[in-house]
């Protein structure tokens, strides 16, 4: 009879070994690849292997893939990889990787853009301010790709890429391409609704007509904010809880005398403390038991749970 540890193992291996036989990989014009580390996709630079790591030519390609993995392998999909943390144990399933690709971003009516989903935020922003367009200036402080901000509803400055938002374009497993209105989701503080098994590939935003200068130079200052505020350079996620209602996670963390303190290789930022900080040799065990110190530390003293905004996935590695 097989342990509970080598029933998993012998799961897995039929279902990696379905996926090989399933998908053929002759009508793929991206790329495959198997044992992927994740720590070259996140912003933390940390996290076990992918099973499969897809990165496809284009939309075309992509919904031949997604169309022929096996129902019972859970994909992912990532972008800049920047509200990641992947688990030393790596993903069982497949990852799909919109970088570099559904990169369109061109004008479709008036002041109505379309953006992929795998082009940068703070390359969105800086394209309608090119063309005196205002409204998503915030976007520049996000690290991450417009797929994820849609993913969250990721904000800054008082600003929401779904504000913005007039329609959206999904992609299911079956790879059938949909269009939805801004109507069907319910939106709230990070996050939205997203049908299961569908994933964003691109989005209609309505912008405000504005001067390239007056754009520019907001722009311009809330980079130069950010960059006062925050520890740029670093291996971060950007902000690692969300805000609790009437309060900031990063003035309750302070208060606590948390900043600067060490898990590992992981530390909480002496300039912000809602970042975490890979100081160079961090596990991503480290970076989760922090954040955990963090919640539990925080609750002790002001009676209030903080929310992650990372998402935290895969298998711990740990022993079983």
């Amino acid at each position: 009879m097989l342990s509970v540890q080598n029933e998993m193992q012998y799961r897995q291996s039929g279902l990696k070994n379905r996926m090989r036989k399933t998908i053929d990989t002759s009508r793929l014009r991206g790329e495959l690849r198997e044992h992927e580390s994740m720590s070259r996709h996140t912003s933390w630079k940390t996290g076990g292997a992918a099973d499969y790591f897809y990165s496809p030519a284009d939309i075309d390609d992509l919904s031949v893939f997604i169309s022929e993995i096996p129902i019972e392998l859970p994909i992912l999909w990532v972008g800049l990889g920047s509200n990641l943390l992947v688990r030393d144990g790596g993903i069982s399933g497949v990852v799909v990787s919109v970088v570099g690709v559904l990169d369109n971003l061109e004008f479709t009516n008036g002041n109505e853009i379309s953006i992929g989903a795998g082009v940068p935020c703070v390359k969105a922003a800086r394209f309608a301010a090119k063309h005196g367009l205002g409204g998503i200036e915030f976007l520049a402080g996000i690290p991450g790709s417009i797929g994820g901000a849609l993913a969250m509803n990721a904000g800054a400055y008082g600003g929401e890429i779904w504000q913005n938002v007039n329609q959206v374009e999904t992609i299911n497993r079956k790879g059938k391409r949909k269009n939805y209105a801004k109507e069907h989701f319910e939106i709230a503080y990070r996050s939205v609704s997203l049908p299961k098994d569908e994933w964003f590939t691109a989005c209609k935003i309505e912008l405000e007509i504005s001067s390239k200068s007056v754009v520019e130079n907001s722009i311009k200052t809330m980079l130069s904010e950010r960059a006062e505020a925050q520890p740029l350079g670093k291996l971060s996620c950007g902000s690692v809880f969300r805000n609790p209602p009437e309060n900031y996670a990063a003035r309750l963390i302070e208060s606590c005398g948390l900043k600067g303190k060490h898990v590992g290789g992981a530390c909480v930022s002496e300039k912000h403390a809602n970042f975490i900080i890979n100081m160079g040799d961090a596990t991503s065990s480290d970076i989760e038991r922090l954040i955990e110190l963090i919640r539990t530390t925080v609750y002790e003293k002001h009676a209030v749970k903080l929310f992650p905004e990372v998402r935290v996935i895969g298998d711990s590695g740990g022993e079983q």
